[in-house]
């Protein structure tokens, strides 16, 4: 397990979100260190968001395009060359460093938040 061996206040969890969105844009990401892919991600009343994900592992541009993805909100943005990535794309990572995307088992609407 990684991260901080400090435990997370309550409000430290609130500021962040966990929300379903709807990939509408997805390109190969050729200035990135990593393999990785730019995304669009359709949060429905939140607005269009973009993030930077390394899963060209197991997901072709076509496997991503309309998938709907469980993602962090409420993050700063970080830059990741010159793209800024505005949302996490959560998933878990195999013993050889692909990452299995976190899925949403039957159509939500674009915003929900994990509850």
């Amino acid at each position: 397990m990684t991260g901080s061996t400090e435990a997370a206040t309550w409000a430290d969890f609130e500021r962040v979100a966990l929300r379903a969105g709807t990939i509408r844009q997805v390109e190969i990401f050729a200035e990135a260190r990593k393999p990785a892919f730019k995304l669009w991600i359709d949060f429905g009343p939140y607005g269009l968001k973009q993030s930077s994900a390394q899963l060209t592992a197991l997901y072709t541009t076509e496997t991503l395009m309309g998938r709907q993805v469980i993602c962090a909100t409420g993050l700063l943005p970080k830059r990741v060359a010159g793209f800024k990535s505005e949302v996490l794309v959560t998933g878990f990572a195999r013993e050889d460093g692909a990452i299995i995307l976190a899925t949403i088992d039957r159509a939500v609407p674009d915003g929900s938040p994990l509850c």
